[in-house]
């Protein structure tokens, strides 16, 4: 029988229905695997393990406590984009919500701009397992050349598993957030009692500037430069995004109004929280602070250093699963996106990539195009470290990979600010009287989050930015010119859309 036919998706199918597009994925993602989607795209594992040794060198130790911080920003825009997927439940997220917010000429923009953001931070995530813990795990000495090598194979394995199930996929996401909550609390709690009963806690490192100088550390810096202690606010900000990603999923979701817009704040409250305890623990069993700071695996090493070889591959190994399975959900939320856009007719090669297999239920051509678009940037990155005789071109990833959600949050937070009174009615979730203060106090952290990046040391990811926006731009002439119809009317499937398979359930 076809998912119509399905009474538990009835109000799911109407709401489709009344944006225009007919029910096409089977609605298997439950409250859990919705939340899971959240968590794992931000995990807080990937993020420390990536961004802890440049936070290092950037702010020292003391830079931890911008964390808290970037929670409470974050919280903030979540909650709007929890108003959003309440109101717009639909597959596509950013580019569904700006086309109706503004026009569908922005919405494109945005959408564009979100899916070189996903492609971007899908290498991101998987360049840190292959160069952050990998080595440590297997004993080897990183170099961009290998870690190139290793993160190209962890890309194809993704691809083959999103090709083959959703079903699985998201079973393989469930079971990492359990891997990664248990791993990183257990994780936090060994380093503080061994560290402890070892005496190898420096309460004092909490609060240490590290190998950076204290003098001017609060200075929020110049036009082209950026404070030390501004500038920690990366580890945080890179971390805390991806929240949305729930959204993206919502045509897989079930009851997804009310689900989706939970499974983004809680995952957004619960990373902050368990994140800052290992950070914590982190600070306090750091040990040679300089030589931490000059290891591109300092996690691990402290890992290692406090519980011993054997303990510490253990938790390498949860680490590892965590991290692969945050680019799985990543690697997901880009092929969903690409297919939103392509059904729309508003991407290219949209023939082919608005369908889904009725097999496997995904689309398998919108995924094979974004595994090997992934894998040309991968290369492009990589190149630089290589060529640039850099030891890992990390620090350009992830800089890319926390500037372009910014510029997302932000455009959609004022347009939902200036338009939110033509939205749907809400149907599972609602700001009440608390929606114009966090919308002023949202747009105050994101302003103060993209003032970071005026630093000098973030070109790469501006020409990143750039570049794809230039490349988008091309296409967006393009259909503007050949194809005007296209951009007049808000998103909407119907008759217009390129005519896909319907999954079938049983």
């Amino acid at each position: 029988m076809s998912l119509a036919d399905n009474p538990q998706n009835t109000s799911e199918d109407q709401t489709l229905q009344n944006f225009g597009y007919r029910q096409e994925y089977k609605r298997e993602l439950k409250r859990f695997a919705s939340f899971a989607v959240g968590f794992s795209f931000i995990s807080i594992t990937t993020g420390i393990f990536t961004t802890y040794g440049a936070v290092l060198n950037w702010g020292g130790p003391l830079g931890i406590w911008t964390w808290p911080i970037v929670i409470i920003g974050q919280v903030f825009v979540a909650l709007i984009f929890a108003s959003l997927a309440s109101r717009m439940p639909l597959a596509g997220y950013s580019y569904q919500w700006m086309s109706r917010l503004a026009n569908p000429k922005i919405g494109w923009l945005v959408g564009w701009v979100s899916f070189t953001f996903l492609i971007v931070d899908v290498v991101a995530v998987d360049y840190a397992v292959a160069a952050t813990v990998l080595p440590s795990l297997f004993n080897y000495t990183e170099s961009s050349l290998n870690a190139w090598l290793a993160t190209g194979i962890v890309i194809v394995i993704q691809m083959v598993l999103i090709i083959f199930s959703t079903f699985w996929s998201t079973r393989i996401n469930n079971t990492a957030v359990g891997t990664e909550i248990v791993g990183i609390v257990g994780l936090t709690l060994l380093l503080i009692i061994v560290g402890a009963i070892r005496s190898l806690l420096h309460a004092d490192h909490l609060f240490s500037t590290g190998i950076v100088s204290p003098t001017g550390y609060f200075n929020p810096g110049t036009l082209t430069s950026t404070g030390p202690f501004m500038l920690s606010f990366l580890l945080g900000a890179f971390t805390i995004v991806g929240f949305e990603a729930a959204a993206n999923l919502a045509e897989e979701t079930e009851e997804a109004h009310k689900v989706v817009p939970f499974a983004m704040w809680s995952s957004v409250i619960l990373s902050g929280v368990v994140g800052f305890a290992f950070l914590v623990a982190l600070n306090l069993a750091s040990g040679d602070i300089k030589a931490l700071s000059a290891s591109s695996t300092p996690v691990a090493d402290i890992v290692t250093q406090t519980l011993g070889t054997i303990v510490g591959d253990v938790f390498l190994v949860l680490v590892t699963f965590s991290i692969f399975a945050c680019g799985l959900v990543i690697f997901i939320t880009t092929t969903r996106i690409v297919w939103a856009m392509s059904r729309d007719q508003r991407f290219p090669g949209h023939q082919l990539f608005s369908r889904v297999n009725a097999r496997t239920g995904t689309p398998l051509a919108a995924t094979v195009f974004s595994g090997l678009l992934i894998e040309v940037v991968l290369a492009v990155f990589a190149g630089l470290g290589i060529f640039a005789n850099q030891t890992s071109p990390l620090n350009y990833l992830f800089s890319a990979a926390t500037l372009l959600p910014a510029i997302i949050y932000l455009a959609t937070v004022i347009l939902y600010a200036g338009a939110r009174r033509k939205l749907p009615p809400s149907q599972g979730f609602s700001l009440g009287v608390f929606e114009v203060p966090i919308i002023i106090l949202a747009i105050v952290w994101l302003l103060f989050e993209l003032a970071i990046f005026r630093d000098t040391s973030f070109a790469a990811p501006w020409l990143y930015s750039l570049i794809m926006v230039g490349v988008g731009l091309i296409y967006f002439v393009w259909l503007l010119v050949t194809h005007p119809a296209v951009l007049s009317t808000p998103p909407r499937g119907g008759e217009e859309q390129e005519p896909g398979t319907i999954a079938t359930r049983g």
